[in-house]
């Protein structure tokens, strides 16, 4: 037996913002080439020949979000490259990805050079009086951990680089082969699903950076009442989940991991996901709320996406313009599928323009029209 070949029927979904990158495929390229070498399959976003030469370029993105669905669903783990993008944050397009992998019960890896807590990566941190706040006026989220707690928690996150990512996976396939057959180092295993009873009502989770606000407690009880008197059922990340044992920890990692458990399983309970996908600490969603929409999508729920814009991203994102191939800042293309954000939120949902009233209220009206409400 070829020392590889334990890792055949393994199929790798690589994420990331490369393919806006400059030379990002052949980046690709030489991530997929390293990863054959020792034995792995490897699933790619462009790997499928698609068509895309549509005068509506909105059908462009929506096959290649179906495409994507489709790799995922042959992968058995996913690696992300989780630096950041056009802000602090990671892309969200790979993030809502990550969500997807998480749904499906696969591996979920991500790599990063810069495991500095989010305190020390944010650009417009003010402190004052001793407590340090984001632009918007928040305690400035999650702010002693790398990432969003759903990053943290559903992901094995690595200091490094693609191979370094590679390297752990395959350390973590040995590792696992011995507990298979060393009965004394099994555990049981969790087996993920709903733990609220079909109920009378649809039931909507509610997703969005909201819930670092420091008056979340107060907005989500008026979000409730709005919900409420459209026949809806609500959920918000500040509630307990059932099944869910909630506690509080002065361990930032050990918070992130239960506060995640109990989203995750809100995303698990619920018929349908509202999220706010408005730019958070930079040009990208939440990453938390960019995980429960990929996990909401993967699991079969119904997803709508709300912002305060659905100007096109290229009109939305600053950029040096057509001359300079309309890069960002960063140095990475801005796409163009007229879409107001990432081919894998817009092209999965609906994404509505207006505040949390006036997206709550077209949401409804669609549901209305569906005979679910």
């Amino acid at each position: 037996m070829h020392q590889y070949e334990m890792f055949n029927g393994e199929a790798i979904y690589i994420a990331g913002p490369e393919c806006f990158y400059v030379n990002g495929y052949d980046s690709l390229g030489a991530m997929r080439k390293e990863s054959e070498y020792y034995g792995f399959e490897v699933t790619l976003p462009n790997d499928n020949p698609l068509n895309l030469e549509h005068e509506d370029l909105r059908k462009n993105a929506d096959e290649i979000f179906e495409n994507c669905a489709k790799s995922m669903n042959a992968s058995t783990v996913i690696i992300a490259d989780l630096e950041t993008f056009r802000g602090c944050e990671p892309d969200g397009g790979s993030i809502y990805e990550i969500g997807m992998a998480y749904a499906r019960g696969i591996r979920c890896y991500g790599y990063t050079r810069d495991l500095r807590n989010m305190v020390h990566k944010y650009p417009l941190a003010v402190l004052k009086d001793g407590v340090v706040y984001d632009h918007d006026g928040r305690v400035l989220p999650y702010q002693d951990l790398p990432f969003s707690p759903c990053v943290m928690a559903s992901c094995r996150v690595i200091e490094g680089d693609y191979s370094d990512c590679l390297k752990q996976l395959r350390l973590d396939i040995h590792e696992e082969q011995k507990e298979s057959v060393i009965r004394s180092r099994k555990k049981e295993a969790f087996v993920p699903g709903p733990t609220l009873e079909k109920q009378e009502k649809p039931v909507v989770y509610l997703a969005g950076p909201e819930r670092y606000d420091s008056d979340a407690e107060l907005l989500y009880e008026e979000r409730k009442a709005l919900c409420e008197s459209y026949g809806l059922q609500v959920f918000t990340p500040a509630d307990d989940a059932p099944g869910v044992e909630r506690i509080t920890s002065r361990d930032p990692y050990l918070q992130a991991y239960n506060d995640f458990d109990r989203w995750q399983q809100h995303v698990r309970n619920c018929d349908i996901i509202l999220a706010n996908l408005n730019d958070f600490h930079g040009w990208e969603p939440n990453s938390d709320t960019s995980f429960e929409c990929g996990m909401a999508w993967q699991l079969g729920k119904r997803c709508f996406g709300y912002m305060d814009s659905t100007e096109i991203m290229r009109r939305r994102i600053p950029h040096y313009g057509e001359d300079k191939n309309n890069k960002d800042i960063y140095g990475n293309d801005v796409e163009n599928f007229n879409y107001p954000i990432n081919l894998m939120f817009s092209s999965s949902m609906p994404i509505l323009e207006g505040n949390f009233e006036q997206a709550l209220e077209q949401m409804a009206e669609q549901l209305k029209k569906e005979g679910i409400l």
